[in-house]
């Protein structure tokens, strides 16, 4: 185990986002944390449909990935009830460390995500320079 990388879920919205913001801030965040961690990005997947089977599998796959983490990273940038749960899962039933961006203010954050992420931060990229000074 010593030196292995260290995992991060790439958390945020996608079923009620825009597929190129649900992506843009995932690639942005895998070239500049390369070969330092693995990026469990839940977009590869590429599910479509929204039968129930596949419905149940997107949900268990990204959970096995969140189990697998070692910390998330969420994009706060919207209420999403999936990104919402997977920050609950995360922090208070696996002890995770959840670094979150967002641009809502204190007051305009939802208690329950100023509750389970550890650290929120203001942007993107301020999120990446915390991981990179607090991680690697």
């Amino acid at each position: 185990m010593a030196g292995e990388a260290r995992k991060i879920y790439l958390c945020g919205p996608i079923m009620d986002a825009h597929p190129e913001l649900a992506k843009d801030w995932r690639t942005r965040a895998k070239e500049r944390l390369a070969g330092r961690f693995i990026l469990l990005d839940p977009m590869r997947r590429n599910f479509r449909d929204r039968e129930i089977d596949s419905a149940n599998e997107i949900v268990e796959f990204d959970l096995q990935d969140i189990r697998d983490a070692d910390l998330l990273l969420v994009n706060y940038s919207k209420s999403s009830i999936g990104t919402a749960m997977e920050t609950f899962y995360a922090s208070y039933h696996l002890g995770k460390f959840v670094i979150a961006f967002s641009p809502f203010s204190f007051a305009e954050a939802s208690p329950w995500m100023v509750r389970f992420c550890t650290k929120i931060l203001p942007d993107l990229e301020t999120a990446l320079a915390y991981i990179e000074q607090h991680f690697v």
